[in-house]
């Protein structure tokens, strides 16, 4: 019978260090395996979105061998055909040679509410369409799967994944959202459809073609190329025809543009996601180098006999680093499917796109499975060779006799080091508080926290000097053997609390940024509030042109006013922003306090400017301003500058995007639920000052939740490394404890002394992280003028409370494995 094959002894050495000291290595491998989870959950998750996005986005309707689109002059949408895009381009392009079919196409934003009352699907992907019949009547790009098409302005049809997720059939009454006004009509017809706008979460509202036209005007051209005539051919056939700023995309091209953006979305959302990865491999780091760090301390009897019976500090160091390459690849291994597993959530909790795209995600992939091994025995390895070089250069002798801390000369060069390093990071906060460099800001934040890495050890020692007195009053000899404990090897203390330290740096950062973001978006808010309410269209929709008269119309609204972007010519080309308004109401309406002449005489030539805008252009009222002259000069919100003109102003196609309203005292939320109430349209939002700052606030609420989630992680792994230093802790000091129970300390007593020896370590960690964390932070917001600094004192006390909770739970094991310690052999033991 051959012999099984031997395994080279490499690798054989390693495998049997690393077998004989299993559970020794559990915890480093745990926090690798989190590490390489979130690095290949990140590529796996932003590899399927980039593919998801650009499968959504390369869908193209079967019959668009060209697209024809118009750019839209500045001052606001065209009329329909006017100038551009028309029946007489239509004709030409028919006549097209190469040309099999010619379809013109009004599109236009459109929302359809479900039967609870609110939006359904993508707001930025929803659209109303124009329903073209053939001979058949039915729409070849629309193809039917149940009922007709529209054929009137009360009729639309549905894409058929609108109509499951919206709960319609056939004969039901829907109602949509066009052009700023809801609409309650009959679905005839449900259709399915090759659609990047269906394929990317949005819904399709077909209507017929008169009322598509009315609606949206002629929005682009489509050509399909006969049988024998290319794409780029027919491209550059009509492109000949076309008017300014014109121009014909061939499928290939529109696919080609789409897939650079899907690309970079993708990329992005990856280096977010391998940002938070970072930290926790980091962090895992920290832990990784610790165990090495005090396993080689607890083996140095072990490898001097190896030296003693010839191995070489080449030996002895490839024994180490082979054990930690084993548990680098252990890690990686048990860490992809983890990270799968964190794909998969993280595809479920956040849709691309709203969750339309059924892209399968990649559970296999040869890039993310690379780069989890590279990772995790890269991260392992460089961890593990500092302990290694220190377990390879010490004497056999000098290494039977003891295992030795660093020496006060080591740890005095270190400090000298430390200083210098937190020192300049402070100074480069400091200085940079003035800039509105972050990244620079984030380079100083590393700093600063590299430079209290190097000091931990002494500081460690200086906190254990500084509580000593209060522990030994609060818990006797209990805590003073704690302080003892923690002071005994202050390099072990510091690389736990370090880990600590990164990971509630980091939440500390980002909590304070996102409030003091937060703080700022609700206070702009609310100080551009001009009324005691306003209506406002959600994303990507509008107000309609009747909407303010039937607000006027509701009980209790005393002055009603809408606001329409538009701008004043000044000639030679120049142009002044303003806003067309109601004059009779605006001044009520926003509160406006007028300095000079009236509001009410703007007219149809007058313009009324803000004061500080009369004042930079020394005028005043009676003044020319191009074609208008200025009949008042007014103080109010900056929302409501730099000057107002009348309704009759606004240019063709420009819309209210915004509706100011004043309330009877007293009597805001009454009319704000009237309001609401006779408007029924879930695409406008009725809200006072407080709705508006809250929902200015919402992004970043979602920013810091999403933060605080990926971050917490790396308090997690440091709560792991203090797990791994207490249950060392209590395997050296065996002896140690079989003595103060022979003495007459209880159980209770001794996982006291381990309680309180982690609590203290925490507290280091804690105290740093918060320190730098806010430096950093507070930093950051000082860059933006606008920000005021806002400290969330509760998330960042729930953020503590957390962390030692985390710590009391990690000290279970080895509260409970040194309280169980027989006494009699615990006090004869040796040591670890």
């Amino acid at each position: 019978m051959p012999a099984a094959p031997r395994l080279p002894r490499a690798v054989a050495r390693p495998l049997r260090s690393l077998c004989a000291h299993a559970s020794r290595f559990a915890l480093p491998a745990l926090a690798v395996v989190l590490g390489v989870a979130c690095v290949t959950g990140a590529l796996l998750y932003g590899g399927s979105a980039r593919t998801a996005v650009e499968h959504a986005r390369r869908v193209a309707p079967p019959d668009a061998s060209v697209t024809i689109t118009q750019e839209q002059p500045p001052a606001g949408p065209a009329e329909p055909g006017a100038g551009g895009l028309g029946p007489g381009l239509l004709e030409r392009l028919r006549a097209l040679p190469g040309a099999a079919g010619v379809r013109a196409v009004a599109e236009g934003s459109t929302f359809l509410a479900g039967r609870d009352g609110t939006l359904v699907g993508s707001r930025t992907d929803s659209a109303g369409v124009n329903y073209v019949p053939d001979s058949s009547g039915s729409d070849p790009r629309y193809p039917l799967a149940a009922g007709r098409g529209p054929r009137s302005a009360g009729e639309v049809a549905l894409d058929r994944r609108a109509a499951d997720r919206a709960g319609y059939r056939v004969g039901d009454r829907v109602r949509v959202v066009v052009q700023g006004e809801a609409r309650d009509v009959r679905l005839v017809g449900v259709f399915t459809a090759r659609d990047a706008r269906v394929a990317s979460g949005g819904t399709l509202t077909a209507f017929d073609e008169a009322t598509a036209r009315r609606r949206f005007g002629l929005t682009a051209i489509s050509l399909t190329a006969a049988d024998g005539t290319g794409e780029a051919r027919l491209a550059a056939r009509a492109r000949k025809l076309l008017p300014p700023q014109a121009e014909a995309v061939t499928r290939s091209e529109a696919q080609a543009r789409s897939a650079a953006g899907a690309s970079a979305e993708g990329d992005k959302t990856t280096g977010l996601l391998l940002s938070f990865a970072a930290v926790v491999l980091l962090v895992a780091g920290f832990l990784v180098a610790n165990t090495f760090a005090m396993l080689t301390a607890a083996r140095a009897r072990e490898h001097a006999l190896l030296r003693v019976v010839g191995a070489t500090r080449g030996n002895v160091l490839r024994l180490v680093l082979g054990e930690a390459l084993l548990v680098g690849t252990a890690a990686s291994a048990v860490g992809y499917p983890l990270g799968a597993a964190l794909a998969m959530a993280l595809k479920a909790c956040f849709p691309v796109d709203g969750g339309a795209v059924a892209a399968p995600l990649p559970l296999v992939s040869l890039p993310a499975g690379l780069a989890a091994l590279a990772v995790g025995v890269g991260v392992t390895a460089l961890a593990a060779y500092v302990p290694a070089r220190r377990a390879a250069a010490v004497a056999p002798m000098a290494a039977l006799r003891t295992g030795e801390p660093p020496t006060p000369a080591a740890l005095r060069r270190r400090n000298t080091v430390g200083c210098c390093v937190t020192g300049f990071g402070a100074l480069l906060l400091w200085y940079l508080s003035d800039t509105p460099d972050l990244d620079m800001v984030t380079v100083a934040g590393a700093v600063l926290m590299t430079g209290l890495m190097l000091l931990t050890p002494w500081l460690a020692v200086g906190l254990g000097a500084l509580l000593r007195g209060p522990l030994r009053r609060l818990a006797g000899v209990r805590g003073t053997l704690a302080v003892e404990n923690a002071r005994r090897n202050p390099r072990r203390t510091a690389a736990t609390a370090s880990a600590l330290m990164v990971g509630l740096a980091l939440v500390t950062a980002a909590g304070i940024g996102a409030a003091s973001l937060s703080g700022m978006a609700e206070r702009d808010a609310a100080r551009a509030m001009a009324s005691d309410l306003h209506v406002v269209p959600v994303d990507f929709a509008e107000i309609g042109d009747g909407t303010a008269r039937r607000v006027a119309r509701v009980p209790g609204a005393e002055a009603v006013t809408p606001t329409v972007p538009t701008g004043v010519e000044l000639g030679a080309g120049r142009e002044l922003g303003a806003l067309a308004v109601d004059p009779r109401t605006v001044g009520r309406a926003a509160g406006l306090t007028v300095a000079a002449g009236h509001l009410d005489r703007l007219g149809r030539d007058g313009i009324a400017l803000s004061r500080a805008e009369a004042d930079s252009r020394g005028l005043r009222v009676g003044s020319p301003l191009g074609d208008r002259r200025v009949v008042a000069v007014y103080d109010g919100p900056e929302r409501l500058g730099p000057a107002l003109v009348p309704l009759s102003a606004a240019r063709p196609g420009e819309r209210p995007d915004e509706i100011l309203v004043r309330a009877a005292p007293g009597r805001t939320d009454a009319l704000r639920d009237r309001i609401r109430d006779t408007l029924d349209n879930p695409a406008l939002l009725v809200q006072n000052r407080a709705d508006t700052a809250r929902e200015a606030a919402r992004p970043y609420e979602t920013l810091l939740t999403l933060a605080t989630a990926l971050l917490s992680v790396a308090v997690l792994i440091g709560a792991l490394g203090v797990v791994g230093t207490m249950a060392m802790s209590v395997r050296e000091r065996t002896r140690e404890i079989g003595v103060l129970r022979a003495l007459g300390m209880n159980r209770r007593g001794v996982a006291w002394v381990i309680r309180l020896e982690a609590l203290l370590i925490c507290a280091l960690g804690a105290f740093l992280g918060l320190a730098a964390g806010t430096a950093t932070a507070l930093t950051a917001v000082a860059t933006q003028p606008a920000a005021e600094p806002r400290i969330p004192w509760l998330q960042l006390l729930l953020a503590l409370a957390l962390t030692a909770a985390l710590t009391a739970l990690a000290t279970l094991p080895s509260t409970r494995r040194a309280a169980n310690l027989p006494v009699v052999s615990a006090a004869g033991a040796e040591g670890a």
